[in-house]
């Protein structure tokens, strides 16, 4: 029984079960039906002001860069003992981290 669920024999049995209940959410929905409102951009009741510029994703990654480094960081260095091995990484880790800081 243990053998179900191994990664890759559970994934090939929940393929079948994700469309079944992909196909049943798709009989219980109704026909679709287009009109001008479904397909307006949607500004929280406002018009949607075309004059503004939008801000590009630069802020976003460096945002997200630094939590992945971060967080992939310390799980190695928490998955790894504690020796003078780990010094170079940690201090690799310091200066990503500082240079995603200053950006």
């Amino acid at each position: 029984m243990d053998f179900i669920l191994t990664p890759p024999v559970a994934f090939l049995l929940y393929i079948p079960l994700v469309f079944a209940l992909a196909g049943f959410g798709k009989a219980l929905a109704g026909p679709a039906k287009s009109s001008d409102v479904k397909e307006s951009p949607y500004t929280g009741g406002e018009e949607q002001a075309s004059s503004h510029s939008t801000p590009g994703y630069r802020p976003f990654f460096l945002i997200a860069f630094f939590f992945a480094i971060l967080h992939l960081g310390t799980l190695v260095v928490g998955l790894g003992d504690f020796s003078i091995r780990v010094l170079p990484y940690l201090g690799g880790l310091a200066l990503a981290m500082i240079i995603l800081l200053l950006g």
